[in-house]
């Protein structure tokens, strides 16, 4: 990280600097200049800025090593508002600790909220520090939230004749807003009154607490009505007046469904009106004239913001010089010119600014201009182009920057000659490669401005981008900071639309950008991007960063507003370096082990292949799905045949042989059932055991899979390039190829895998307290089942019973009908009926919770994980019965997956800094579903099993508790 003070007096101090100072001064400056002897409180949302600079700001710390980042943008909005004048009285609002009078009332509340990121834990007390050294007043008090105390210096504030402004961007406070008290949104750099609080719920500030009672808040755990959002709860509050005059007429409500989530969910309602609304009345910590604004202590402040390097501050508090030598004073100046424009200057709109007009950077003075300039920026969007779509394997051909909004440029590094002119083919010259930097010289220029922590680089899909820089051939950089347009979008609308540059510059931009095979070609045409003529590859490259800069203005704000900041900041966006480490390391391969398997497979398939023919009567292609069906259909005129609309052909995928083999004991049944075997043996063999050979790198004996991080609607990753994650595991087929993964010398794999961990986020999420029970107790948690649903003494749950309930236990998870019960049971639609009847008369919790997500579906569009993500269901208001049954299915499973997802990355980006910190040199290698692979030294298994349970039991807290099964082998096949 770059250290900002200003003994050394870098540029990168300068520019992270000007960057905060930017933010910083639009803060203060919105608050309206107090005129001499009006009153005019202003109460900072200490706990909110906090957060907002620490994301806001790029990384920066202090000599020691400490962040900063979140203190520095503090002390500048600080000073600003003391030098400026901005309010007679001013304090910054703390929370006190996770403990208050809601959490006693009701022990859920928060209780799910993440712990604040590692680098800014440090900052609170330094925050605490700078407001005491400022002279400025820090209030908060035991119990009871920032909020609360800002509701109480409001309300006095005003009774005494004066105004407040609330600084802060947080919704619970808009119940505030009236007469005299308006608030401060540091974000959009406007003024939040009555009209602005209408725009956002629908009623004036008086009832926002009756909107908010009723829709709830699954950020806080504000449990609300389920199935009410705000629309509607502005709608019912408008109509009835209040909550309690609403709950009264409930039972009048003409439609079912709302009628019954008010009748069943009063006193949650109750509850969660208690749970929002702020205290007023809450004792304050200090008499109103100890807000007074006053002078700070000159030694106290010079001190402590000598400690941070803070050189910028001391100066404009008028207790040092900004700079030591005159060059060093120039370049203050030019960032303070620099902030200034910032703070005053109004961002151009992302889409207004023309596409095109795009510079080809082919000198090092060039370069060097465009390196300044996104250094005084302090962001930069960034792209590579590529000779290949394997990152690993990919060739860096040339590189974007963009710096605003239609400003960006193309540096080709290795493009190639791609012909002659016919004058220099008759002088018998070789065709000479177009003007270019020489890629070692361009590669060093970029290095300080692709490392330093004060830029910040926005990219899309970063992960690819980060992992072409990493290779020594590519210049070995380790690009950040960094942003992802791409996660970004994600962690806001999975399953709303793709998440790739050009869906979401159409969305957002209006914009369709080049397509890429209008620049190569495509077919036997294409060429690879090194022979594209710079006037082509600049369009289009420079447009890609041009594109993503614009996205970035236009997503990111958007993070806080749609309750995704937390998510993205904590999860998706350190997820990136995490998974291109994994994709970096790959994991070894036996080759030899895999060409035996692959031998065994084909010996087995010709086995199987002799079966089917004599079951036939006679030889045919059993890859034939055509000759398959005659067979079946025409020539042993067995039942369950149907053609295809299109070519007349019989239908024989896998649901068709199935439905034969479950047929009878015929010809015909066996004949299905092998051929089901035979396929399963030769997808096994060409996806696994013929791709796994192909896939091994040459150079190090490992496979290195791809993991999709934006596909899954549920927030799942997914593999391709090798696919790893569908390996069977339950097969003796599928153990035979996980047994080729294998350790390095001196190294064992380790699995950790969650135990059924979407039955306990069912457990969690549904209010079955017999289930949690099983759970803290360590129960077989089928067998328990078992014993409730067939109504069992639990010693005489026999297999069998303990077979049916986990096939519904699992299977509840999923939507699964009576009838689907029915066929994996081998049982009559009427017996699953039954057996599905008796498990929800014993677990009611359960199908009411179904219920209500599938109405949050309806209603809202999506539902949310116990931990916030929404996941969006777009089907669920199609009028095909059939796309909206399968989106109801969707919607009762995407927040058990989903939370089954969140929960094993809160543990993938704690453990690899967990490890570094305990000096363990294990290595994560694969994620799969709810498991974990490391490759770990022989010497530390002990311990690094021990750390990592620890983290991944620890990482989320739920009403029940996590478990881990951690095991070690030589191969994968042993660790699992």
């Amino acid at each position: 990280m770059t250290a900002i003070t200003e003994e050394a007096a870098t540029p990168e101090a300068g520019r992270a600097r000007s960057t905060a100072l930017a933010g910083a001064a639009a803060s203060a400056e919105a608050v309206p200049v107090t005129p001499p002897g009006a009153r005019h409180l202003v109460l900072v949302d200490g706990s909110g800025y906090i957060f907002r600079a620490f994301h806001a700001l790029p990384p920066m710390t202090r000599p020691d090593g400490t962040p900063v980042n979140a203190v520095f943008g503090f002390t500048q909005m600080l000073s600003r508002f003391l030098m400026d004048h901005r309010g007679s009285h001013l304090a910054v609002v703390f929370d006190a600790g996770r403990v208050t009078f809601r959490s006693d009332l009701y022990p859920d509340y928060k209780a799910h909220r993440p712990d604040p990121p590692p680098e800014l834990v440090p900052q609170f007390a330094l925050i605490r520090e700078a407001t005491e050294a400022f002279g400025v007043a820090c209030v908060e008090r035991e119990g009871f939230e920032a909020d609360d105390m800002i509701a109480a210096y409001a309300k006095r504030f005003v009774e005494e004749g004066g105004e407040v402004t609330i600084v802060s961007s947080d919704k619970d406070l808009m119940q505030l807003v009236r007469p005299g008290v308006q608030m401060l949104d540091p974000i959009k750099q406007k003024p939040i009154r009555e009209a602005e609080v209408v725009e956002k719920f629908g009623v004036p500030p008086a009832k926002v607490v009756d909107v908010q009672a009723l829709a709830g808040d699954p950020t806080d755990n504000v449990p609300g009505v389920p199935g009410i959002g705000i629309k509607t709860a502005a709608q019912l509050i408008t109509e009835y007046g209040d909550l309690e005059t609403l709950l009264a007429n409930a039972p009048k409500i003409k439609q079912p469904k709302r009628r019954e989530a008010l009748v069943e969910n009063a006193e949650k309602a109750r509850i969660s009106r208690t749970l929002v609304k702020l205290d007023d009345a809450a004792p304050l910590t200090a008499p109103i004239e100890a807000l007074a604004v006053k002078p700070p202590e000159p030694a106290t402040l010079k001190k402590f913001l000598e400690v941070q390097g803070f050189r910028s501050v001391l100066a404009r508090m008028g207790l040092g010089d900004a700079a030591g030598d005159a060059g060093t004073r120039a370049r203050n100046s030019a960032v303070a010119a620099h902030a200034a424009a910032q703070a005053v200057t109004p961002k151009a709109d992302p889409g207004s600014a023309p596409f095109g007009g795009y510079e080809t950077v082919t000198t090092l003075e060039a370069l060097q201009a465009w390196i300044a300039e996104a250094e005084a920026a302090g962001l930069v969007g960034l792209d590579t182009e590529t000779d290949s779509l394997n990152a690993l394997r990919a060739n860096l051909v040339g590189i974007c920057l963009s710096t605003a909004p239609g400003r960006a440029c193309y540096i080709p590094l290795r493009h190639v000659a791609t012909g002659a002119a016919q004058s220099d083919m008759l002088a018998e010259k070789a065709p000479e490669a177009p003007p270019q930097i020489p890629f070692e010289q361009a590669i060093e220029a970029l290095r300080p401005l692709l490392t330093d922590r004060s830029v910040l680089k926005v990219l899309q899909n970063a992960k690819y981008d980060l992992e072409v820089f990493c290779r020594p051939e590519n210049g070995g950089i380790a690009v950040a900071p960094i942003d992802d347009t791409m996660m970004i979008s994600y962690a806001m609308e999975a399953g709303r639309h793709g998440h790739g540059m050009d869906e979401l510059s159409v969305l957002h931009l209006g914009h369709k950008p080049i397509p890429f095979d209008e620049v190569t070609g495509t077919g036997r045409a294409r060429v690879t991007f090194d022979k594209v003529p710079l006037e082509k590859a600049t369009a289009y490259a420079a447009e890609d960063a041009d594109v993503t800069l614009r996205l970035w203005h236009i997503l990111k704000p958007r993070l806080r507003e749609e309750g995704a900041l937390a998510l993205y900041e904590q999860v998706e966006r350190r997820m990136v370096g995490v998974l291109r480490d994994m994709e970096i390391a790959g994991i070894k391969v036996d080759g030899a082990e895999l060409a035996r398997i692959g031998e065994d497979f084909s010996q087995r398939m010709a086995q199987l292949e002799q079966e089917i023919h004599q079951l036939a009567g006679r030889p045919f292609n059993v890859g034939s799905p055509k000759q398959l069906g005659e067979i079946l259909f025409d020539e042993m005129k067995l039942p369950g045949g149907r053609r295809s609309k299109a070519t007349g052909a019989w239908g024989t995928d896998a649901s068709v042989l199935e439905e034969v083999a479950a047929s009878g004991s015929n010809s015909g049944a066996a004949l299905a059932r092998t051929v089901l075997d035979w396929r399963q043996l030769q997808k096994l063999k060409s996806t696994y055991v013929d791709g796994l050979q192909a896939a091994i790198d040459p150079r190090d004996g490992r496979v290195h899979t791809d993991f999709a991080m934006a596909v899954a609607s549920t927030g799942r990753l997914s593999s391709t390039e090798p696919n790893l994650q569908n390996i069977p595991v339950r097969t003796a087929e599928g153990q035979r190829i996980r047994q080729a993964f294998v350790a390095e010398p001196g190294h064992v794999l380790m699995s950790a895998d969650y135990s059924q961990i979407e039955l306990r986020l069912l457990a969690h999420l549904a209010d079955v307290p017999a289930l949690r029970d099983a759970f803290k107790k360590g129960q077989d948690i089928h067998a328990r089942t078992a014993a409730d649903i067939f109504h069992l003494p639990p010693d005489a749950v026999d297999r069998e019973a303990r077979r049916r309930a986990k096939t519904i236990n699992f299977g509840i998870i999923y939507g699964m009908s009576a009838f689907g019960l029915a066929g994996r049971l081998g049982i009559s639609p009427a017996e699953g009926k039954g057996i599905i009847d008796a498990y929800f008369a014993q677990y009611p919790g359960i199908r009411d919770a179904m219920e209500r997500l599938k109405e949050e579906a309806r209603l809202q569009g999506y539902v949310s994980t116990s931990f916030g993500r929404r996941l969006w269901v777009p089907d669920i208001g199609a009028k095909d019965m059939v796309r909206r049954a399968g989106a109801e299915r969707a919607a009762i499973n995407a927040p058990f997956q989903g939370g089954a997802a969140e929960v094993i990355k809160r543990a993938m980006v704690r453990l690899p800094r967990a490890l570094g910190d305990a000096g363990l040199r294990a290595r994560m290698l694969l994620q799969v579903h709810d498991e974990l692979v490391f490759e770990v030294p022989e010497a530390e298994v002990e311990p690094t099993g021990r750390l990592v349970r620890e983290v991944m039991e620890g990482v989320v807290t739920l009403r029940v508790p996590l478990a881990v099964e951690v095991g070690t082998g030589r191969s994968w096949a042993e660790a699992h």
